[in-house]
């Protein structure tokens, strides 16, 4: 003989348990293991902070980072320059925040391109397998045996000398060589899942590759994209760093601040706020994204 829980019991047991599966969904999941882990989320509140203080501080505080006054050149920090001023008297706060501005819009657009590069790239050859996937990763092999640095040194002395000092040349530069990874990492992410029931199934109703990629395939690799391209961001800011100091930056940047304080600190008369401040905003920043991508990268791990 069955027994049958009344109609009520059932009904109070049985919205409880479907909460409890939506409440346990996979980002649902990811974002509570995110919330403990405490390093992640100190990263997540001080990169805020410094972005938070780049684009609004210096409207707020009505800071010019091109204004110059001979007379304050080389001010150590006071209550009037609270980060002191430089060889033209420039207010190092101001340059330091605007030059934020320009290191992250880099990082974040440097790295937006290398992960539609990447992604494309290794979920065509994952997908299409055979003569096309040895074809495409043997490009992407011989691109990892030549030096970073040498490949965007290329690319940016391929642009006229009046594009030299702005943004855009830096952005294709370093969009172009940090793609690499992120294909190999796709590729390995679609070959995995590829023969799953619900690819076979797709492909037995008629999809195409690309939709087949795109609205299958994709989406189940977007926790590893979404580490790596955060990941991805403060390799880029690091490189446009080595780039400024080379005079091939930007024309305003982290990069470039901290290149400048290099070049005036010495142990007769040392402006150390200089390169103290670039240095330490460049820092926290890396310092941040770093724990912050390290922490995704455990909230996403599907065996956490």
């Amino acid at each position: 003989m069955s027994f049958r829980e009344p109609a009520s019991a059932a009904g109070a047991r049985s919205e409880p348990q479907m909460n409890a599966v939506v409440g346990r969904g996979p980002w649902i999941l990811a974002w509570r293991r995110l919330r403990k882990n405490r390093a992640a989320l100190a990263g997540g509140v001080l990169l805020l902070a410094i972005v938070g203080a780049c684009l609004l501080l210096p409207a707020l505080l009505a800071l010019d980072a091109h204004a110059t006054a001979p007379v304050l050149r080389h001010t150590p920090p006071s209550p009037g320059h609270w980060l002191g001023t430089d060889a033209l008297g420039r207010d190092l706060l101001a340059r330091v925040l605007v030059g934020g501005r320009t290191s992250l819009a880099v990082g974040l657009a440097a790295t937006l391109a290398s992960v539609l590069i990447g992604v494309v790239w290794g979920g065509a050859a994952g997908l299409l397998g055979g003569a096309a996937d040895e074809a495409l990763m043997r490009i992407v092999d011989f691109l990892y045996g030549v030096p970073y640095m040498f490949l965007v040194i290329l690319v940016m002395l391929l642009f006229a000398d009046t594009a030299r000092g702005e943004a855009l040349p830096v952005f294709v530069a370093l969009g172009l060589v940090q793609w690499l990874t992120m294909a190999r990492i796709v590729r390995g992410q679609v070959l995995a899942l590829r023969g799953s029931d619900f690819v076979l199934a797709a492909r037995a109703v008629g999809a195409s590759g690309p939709r087949i990629l795109f609205r299958h395939l994709l989406p189940n690799c977007l926790g590893p994209i979404v580490v790596y391209a955060t990941l991805t961001v403060p390799s880029v800011i690091i490189l446009e760093s080595y780039l400024s100091f080379l005079g091939l930056g930007v024309e305003l940047s982290w990069g470039q601040l901290v290149a400048e304080g290099v070049a005036v600190v010495n142990p007769i008369q040392s402006r150390w706020w200089l390169l103290a401040f670039p240095s330490a905003f460049l820092g926290a920043t890396l310092l941040a994204l770093n724990f912050l991508g390290d922490g995704l990268r455990d909230a996403l791990d599907p065996s956490g």
